[in-house]
């Protein structure tokens, strides 16, 4: 019998049972809700093709910087999302319920003070009475402070201004402000088009660890924590093919964030970043680094970092 022949009733009952299963596989389907920073994680998993047949859908929200992503981590506007070790600290110190998940580690040359060309800062010491641009709590702010411990200097010694990058850089080449600190890919961009200097870099000053953070509430969902660690694995492998085909990456990445092909060439390049799973030397460093905040008087208080990281996630 044709479908046309069927009588209305039994149409209008078989409507019914296909909106229903329709409607169950709907409530199934597990969406992550995924925060990025300047389309970084987006950019290679698109360019590895990693985003193909998905068993899940991803909702994607791109921030510019650490401190607003760490925000909508809080509120429960994301599941997870890619964030460095100082505004991480941030945020979990601010009661962010949240847990880092997966390390990339990374050079921390990227991570940066940032002056004009015709700047007579060179070194840490340099840094005395000077006005450092950076946002509050981020991996340039952390840098800047490291700098100036490094010299013997305290953040009494400079002023902040805290500013989101495009204002801080702005402000720096207008020469209201005489640094600016920062990270990757804004350091390669400042080198490559504005022409502006790396005055002290991160080595020795920072772990260069990133971490992939989920909220607790996300991970406490069964259908999501099988996505997350499906997703994890996808971005891992989408890394390694980045840097097996770098050009071809760079535009991808340059297509996502809206900078030339030479920054953020350069910036993946020499960042020879890898996710890893969480160690304990990555503990370590996690605590070395909110004991450094702490003594800075920018934590309000001392806290063992062992339970702000969730140990069920691997990498292969």
């Amino acid at each position: 019998m044709k479908l046309t022949q069927l009588p209305l009733s039994r149409l209008s009952l078989l409507a019914s049972l296909c909106f229903s299963a329709l409607s169950a596989h709907a409530e199934n389907e597990v969406t992550l809700r995924i925060a990025d920073q300047k389309g970084n994680m987006r950019a290679q998993l698109e360019a590895a093709n990693k985003l193909q047949n998905l068993p899940y859908k991803i909702e994607w929200s791109e921030f510019p910087a650490a401190a607003p992503l760490a925000e909508a981590l809080n509120a429960q506007a994301v599941d997870i999302g890619v964030i460095g070790d100082a505004p991480l600290l941030f945020a979990e110190a601010a009661g962010a319920q949240v847990k880092a998940l997966v390390v990339d580690k990374t050079d921390a040359y990227g991570t940066a003070l940032i002056v004009r060309p015709d700047s007579p800062i060179h070194q840490a010491a340099d840094l005395k009475g000077k006005t450092i641009a950076t946002n509050k709590g981020s991996i340039g702010h952390y840098v800047a402070l490291k700098a100036l411990a490094s010299a013997g200097l305290t953040s009494k010694d400079v002023t902040f201004r805290y500013l989101a990058p495009s204002d801080a850089k702005l402000a720096l080449i207008r020469g209201s402000v005489d640094v600016w600190a920062t990270w990757e890919p804004y350091t390669a961009y400042a080198e490559t088009q504005d022409h502006l200097r790396v005055a002290i870099n991160g080595r020795g000053l920072r772990s260069g660890n990133t971490f992939l953070a989920a909220t607790d509430m996300a991970l406490k969902d069964a259908g999501k924590r099988q996505a997350i660690a499906d997703y994890v694995q996808r971005l891992a492998d989408s890394q390694v093919w980045a840097y097996q085909h770098i050009d071809a990456y760079s535009v991808t990445l340059a297509n996502i964030i809206g900078f030339p092909p030479e920054a953020t060439k350069l910036s993946f390049g020499r960042s020879q970043a890898k996710w890893q799973t969480i160690d304990s030397h990555t503990i370590e460093q996690q605590q070395e680094t909110a004991d450094f905040y702490f003594q800075a008087g920018l934590l309000p208080h001392k806290f063992d970092v062992k339970e702000t990281f969730y140990n069920n996630i691997k990498v292969n």
